[in-house]
Formats: C-alpha cells, sequence, structure tokens
C-alpha cells in the first residue's frame, strides 16, 4: 500500500476539534453527497444537511446544462453578441475554466457543450454511433471566445457558444459545501460529490481522512491511499462513463482540440487544496496524453495518469505526488 501524506499534517495540526461523529448524504447533480463530520455541539444535523444541500442546490441552478432554467442554460440561449449577467459562482467557475483553458492551450474547455451533446453525453441523451465529421467541425466551440466581465457580473455571448461546466463544477460543489461546513463551526469533515473529495481536520481518533484511489478494472498497481488533510482529490476513468460502437470504447472525456473522445488515458487521479481545480486538472491531463506529464511537472500538480499499453496499463506518477509518497 503506498500512502500519500500531505506535508503539513503533523501532530500539532492532527488534533480533532471533538464533536459526535455524523454521516449524511442526499441527491445533487445526477449523483449523492455524502459527509463524515464531526459536529461541535449545539450544531444539530438538520442544520448540517441544509448548509450542504443548499450549496449544492446553487451548484445545481446556476451550473447545470440539465436544468432548463439554469443560468448556463439561460446563457447558452442568448442571442449572439448579447451581455448575460450570472451570480458570482458561475462567474469564478466560467473564470477559472478559461485561466485552465489557456494555461493547457484548450485541453481543458469550459465551451464544448456542443460537441458533449453530439457524443451522447449531454442534456438529450446518449447516441448509437459517432456523429458524422460534417457535425462536429460545425458545432460552435472555442474558449477563447469567452469574455468574463467579473465586475459587472456578466459574461459575453459571442454566438452559439455553450458552457459545459460539468468538469469542474462538482468540485467547486465539493468547496462550496466545505465553506459552508466551516462556517456553522463543523471544522473536522470529508465531503464527496460523485468521486470528488475534500477533506479538512481530521477523524476523531486524530488519523486524517484517507481515501483509496479505484484503479481501471484489471490494472495491477500498488494500491493507492490518500490523507485528505486541507487537501482535495478527483478522479477520471474512462470505464465510468462511455458507449461502445463497433467494437470501440468512445469515453465521455472529449478533446476539444480534436472533437474526439480521449481514447489512451484510462485514469486521472490529480491532488488540490480546491476541489474545484482538481476536477478541472482531471479533464486537463486526461486530454493531454503523452504532454500531460510534462505539463504536471512544469506545474508542480500532484497526479498519477495512467494510459492504456496494449493490453496493459502503464502509470505515471508525477514528482509532485511522489514528494507526498516519499
Amino acid at each position: 500500500m503506498r500512502v500519500a501524506i500531505p506535508n503539513d499534517l503533523t501532530p500539532e495540526t492532527a488534533r480533532p476539534q471533538g464533536g459526535r461523529e455524523v454521516r449524511l448524504s442526499g441527491p445533487t447533480m445526477g449523483v449523492q453527497w455524502t459527509l463524515r463530520a464531526l459536529a461541535p455541539d449545539g450544531v444539530d444535523d438538520g442544520a448540517i444537511r441544509d448548509a450542504v444541500q443548499a450549496a449544492c442546490d446553487t451548484v445545481v441552478a446556476q451550473m447545470s446544462d440539465w436544468e432548463p432554467d439554469s443560468d448556463v442554460c439561460r446563457f447558452n440561449q442568448a442571442p449572439p453578441a448579447s451581455w448575460v449577467q450570472a451570480p458570482g459562482d458561475l462567474l469564478d467557475v466560467v473564470q477559472a475554466g478559461v485561466f485552465l483553458a489557456t494555461l493547457s492551450e484548450g485541453a481543458f474547455d469550459p465551451t464544448i457543450g456542443a460537441l458533449t451533446e453530439l457524443w451522447g453525453f449531454g442534456p438529450a441523451g446518449p447516441v448509437a454511433a459517432p456523429p458524422e465529421r460534417s457535425r462536429l467541425t460545425a458545432a460552435v466551440a472555442g474558449w477563447r471566445r469567452m469574455q468574463v466581465d467579473l465586475a459587472g457580473g456578466r459574461i459575453f455571448q459571442p454566438g452559439g457558444l455553450r458552457l459545459d461546466l460539468a468538469g469542474i463544477a462538482k468540485g467547486f460543489g465539493v468547496d462550496k459545501a466545505s465553506a459552508a461546513l466551516a462556517t456553522l463551526g463543523v471544522r473536522d469533515h470529508l465531503i464527496e460529490i460523485g468521486g470528488e473529495l475534500r477533506g479538512e481536520g481530521v477523524k476523531a481518533s486524530g488519523e486524517p481522512w484517507f481515501v483509496d484511489v479505484e484503479p481501471p478494472p484489471g490494472a495491477t498497481f500498488e494500491p493507492l491511499r490518500i490523507a485528505l488533510h486541507g487537501l482535495s482529490v478527483a478522479t477520471s476513468g474512462d470505464w465510468r462513463r462511455s458507449f461502445e460502437a463497433d467494437g470501440r470504447r468512445y469515453s465521455h472525456t472529449l478533446d476539444p482540440r480534436t472533437r474526439q473522445p480521449v481514447q489512451d488515458v484510462a485514469a486521472v487521479t490529480a491532488l488540490h487544496p480546491q476541489c474545484m481545480q482538481a476536477d478541472a486538472l482531471c479533464t486537463a491531463l486526461a486530454v493531454l496524453g503523452d504532454e500531460a506529464p510534462d505539463f504536471a511537472e512544469r506545474h508542480d500538480i500532484a497526479a498519477v495518469i495512467v494510459r492504456r499499453v496494449g493490453e496493459g496499463f502503464h502509470e505515471h506518477v508525477t514528482p509532485a505526488l511522489q514528494d507526498l509518497l516519499d
């Protein structure tokens, strides 16, 4: 068993605040949020559940392209050359998405909604076969056309752009729920939304919140366990959402540059203090493929990148993650 330990986890920081142990869950974003926490005196389960659910519901109301009345859908349907008013959380997430798009030269792109739909991973539902090349070419996408006016609280719709924040919104939801818990005084907690997790403080025993990374089916790597102490982790696997046509698997992770699903990267696990960043970095690294190790090293990203090689797998552990293992 390999165990990654944050460098700031010391006997002094590994002291629980105290309180009763709480386990709660609820629906959000087509999955479940789950919480393990130590609740201080005076904070009941109902208040904790309401705080987490409200944080998640806010993200859905602003960022879900499955909810026709969401702010994202309102932007996607806006007429060309129009400025669309947007709430602060959405502005922050879009801005973060555009920044990572710039950093990764388009490997992450928050404007691939039209492509996601064509490949059967959007609200319209699955498809039985890959879309025609002409339809992919005609689909409007491009982060370079995004304009975010933070001061004015608005986003520019140049015409036909469709935001798809599936690669970043769940992580943001985890961060928002974690912040809501901290406001309640619930310092020690582990919050998860659909496989994206953030751990703050420690368990009642003083141990950090340990989570195990799920390897691709058939992989035989040594198990990896991560201590989430002021740290978030996100994992993306090509076996979780995909479809097969003519004997070929098509992953839900799309390369915005080629407009095709990623083929060779089986899984990526990324760590970051912010779950939003870990979530988005997973997508970027999966799309970057052969370029991912160099990109991760240049930007000091703690990650594991698993590629399919023939009938087997190759695992790359970045230097930043190796430091946590050492």
